[in-house]
């Protein structure tokens, strides 16, 4: 199984997002979602989460909590575990990213963008600040359509 993570960061009622539209075949393009990638050999979540934020934004997260884990499960594709995290505040400067396109979208419009069905699914939770820590499992056909999905 693939470990990631997908960090969130929250500040002022307004959060960072990436618009992908910079990678060529990215399973992502046309989506927002939040910074983050895939896990190196013997790196925790945490650590993944930091380096990858650091990575993607240029900044220094601070104060990262885990809102919960999602395992995307594909017709075609190897299982995911991605690891949500929230982020409440960062030092530096926010840079361009080579992978998409980085804004600050308000809290009240972030389901209205294109977004992963099953995103929207843990989002709402996040959105609501009810039910986390969570941890869902999302069925995606080779489409991208979502099948399913199961909260434990």
């Amino acid at each position: 199984m693939m470990e990631s993570t997908c960090i969130y960061l929250i500040d002022h009622g307004k959060w960072l997002l990436m618009y992908r539209n910079r990678k060529p075949d990215d399973i992502n393009e046309g989506k927002w979602i939040g910074v983050g990638g895939k896990s190196l050999p013997g790196e925790t979540p945490e650590e993944c989460a930091v380096r990858e934020f650091r990575e993607e934004t240029g900044m220094e997260p601070m104060e990262l909590k885990l809102a919960g884990t999602v395992d995307f499960c594909y017709d075609t594709h190897e299982m995911e575990r991605i690891h949500v995290f929230l982020c409440y505040g960062a030092s530096g400067e926010l840079r361009e990213c080579e992978e998409g396109t980085l804004a600050w979208i308000d809290e009240d419009a972030v389901l209205d963008l294109p977004l992963w069905e099953g995103d929207k699914l843990f989002l709402k939770k996040i959105i609501s600040r009810e039910g986390m820590p969570f941890h869902m499992t999302l069925f995606y056909d080779d489409k991208g359509n979502l099948l399913k999905a199961e909260q434990q």
